[in-house]
């Protein structure tokens, strides 16, 4: 048996590289609030007499919670270290813990598909209204989401995803009126969001108006990977909380995660305002300077400490910028046909910035252009999701997919917008957009 530690090795063998992180975690590895948190596996405790049990708060981890709450102005902020997933789960059961119609803006993480089969929930989808000649998914309209509503006033919520991979951001103000005007819940996944409250103008959507949200804290803070709240609002059914996070999570959640949460929201209290305050006028010099190379941003409401930038605009597919950007010591958080995506953190020092600065410069300009844009579809709905992920299924090349019911989501990026869901029914157009996307295997209904 052989004695290699693959993992091991291929983490020592990534950092050996000396890149600057410029995606997940927020802590970027760099130094951070984290080091308060010294020997980590020290750390590393379980339930006991005096460090409280999450999901039977009442002690230290029930006092951690309730002062997060009350930064975030909150009616209840729940910790979790089974990332946003468990937030979304959590969030969707007490929404609707007996199934039914949710509304949804097509454009979702595959953690919301998942509970949608779980709790037998069936979907009403809303397409986001594309940005025109960008290739980006674009945002849900809240005329598209009342719409919707009208049509099925028996949907017990709306559930939205703002902002998405690429930092743009939804109405959720205006989103939130609707649901209020309509008598329903309005559930944000926020995952990409939750330095939102430490931006001027604060635009955390529990504070726009939302119902409950999904952070996904070690995204964006200086947070150990898997730390996520999920943020209840007034409106939102509180009692059982916890109990509806404890139907999905581990039994043994970590410690050292919990605690990171509760340290990140110490240190947002105390310098997250100032940070985030000199981070948006870094990141805003970076994209002035960018457009100004030809590489534009997206345009419209966005985060405004996230970089995406459009590479296609001077001819070069987005991976290959990305290899790009590596060469000059810069990880990306991702990249696809026209746009590559980082995420600049407080803790990054000015020379981190320059160097990205200097790669921009340097990205020799091409001749590759755009593809033909589908513009995304419903297909039509022939099983509830819990069926056809649940039920027996098959894998089929994409040549032989036609009538056939989706077992799972495909979701090329770009443009972030499913092709096919869990029981819809797959035609000739969403198997030339299979082909086209570059998906040859599928997953359905046998």
């Amino acid at each position: 048996m052989s004695n290699s530690m693959p993992l091991v090795q291929a983490l020592r063998g990534h950092l050996s590289l000396g890149r600057i992180s410029f995606h997940t975690p927020g802590h970027k590895g760099l130094p951070s609030p984290l080091d308060g948190l010294g020997d980590l596996k020290r750390l590393d405790l379980t339930e006991l007499p005096d460090t409280d049990s999450l999901y039977e708060a009442d002690g230290p981890i029930a006092q951690a919670m309730e002062l997060a709450a009350g930064f975030f102005h909150a009616k209840r902020t729940l910790f979790s270290s089974g990332g946003c997933t468990l937030c979304i789960q959590a969030m969707l059961y007490l929404a609707a813990p007996t199934g039914g119609k949710v509304i949804f803006g097509r454009t979702l993480h595959r953690s919301a598909v998942n509970a949608m089969a779980l709790l037998d929930i069936t979907p009403v989808w809303v397409l986001p209204r594309p940005d025109a000649g960008s290739g980006l998914p674009g945002r849900i309209h809240p005329n598209d989401v009342e719409d919707a509503l009208l049509r099925h006033p028996d949907a017990k919520a709306v559930y939205v995803t703002s902002p998405d991979y690429y930092g743009t951001r939804s109405d959720i103000a205006s989103l939130a009126a609707v649901c209020r005007r309509r008598g329903v819940l309005l559930l944000v996944d926020n995952a990409h969001g939750a330095h939102f409250s430490l931006l001027t103008p604060d635009i955390h959507p529990l504070h726009l108006g939302a119902d409950a949200c999904a952070d996904s804290a070690h995204k964006t803070l200086p947070v150990l990977t898997g730390g996520a709240w999920l943020q209840l609002g007034q409106r939102m059914p509180a009692e059982g909380a916890l109990d509806a996070m404890a139907l999905f999570g581990s039994t043994s959640p970590s410690y050292p995660i919990m605690a990171s949460l509760d340290l990140c929201r110490s240190w947002m209290q105390e310098k997250g305002n100032a940070a985030f305050s000199q981070l948006q006028g870094q990141v805003e010099e970076v994209k002035k300077r960018a457009e100004g190379l030809g590489i534009p941003s997206p345009k419209g409401p966005v985060d405004p400490v996230r970089l995406a930038f459009n590479t296609l605009a001077v001819g070069v597919d987005g991976r290959r910028a990305a290899e790009h950007l590596r060469l000059y010591g810069i990880e990306p958080e991702m990249s696809d046909k026209g746009w590559v995506v980082l995420l600049p953190s407080p803790f990054h020092e000015k020379r981190h910035l320059q160097r990205l600065m200097d790669a921009l410069t340097a990205l020799p300009h091409g001749t590759e252009q755009s593809e033909a844009y589908f513009a995304p579809t419903l297909p039509e709905a022939v099983e509830r999701p819990r069926a056809a992920v649940l039920g027996p299924s098959q894998w089929v090349d994409v040549e032989q997919c036609v009538g056939r019911i989706a077992a799972q989501a495909a979701c090329p990026c770009p443009p972030g917008v499913p092709l096919v869901m869990p029981g819809e029914k797959i035609d000739q157009r969403v198997q030339l957009e299979l082909i086209h996307s570059g998906i040859r295997r599928l997953k359905v209904v046998k």
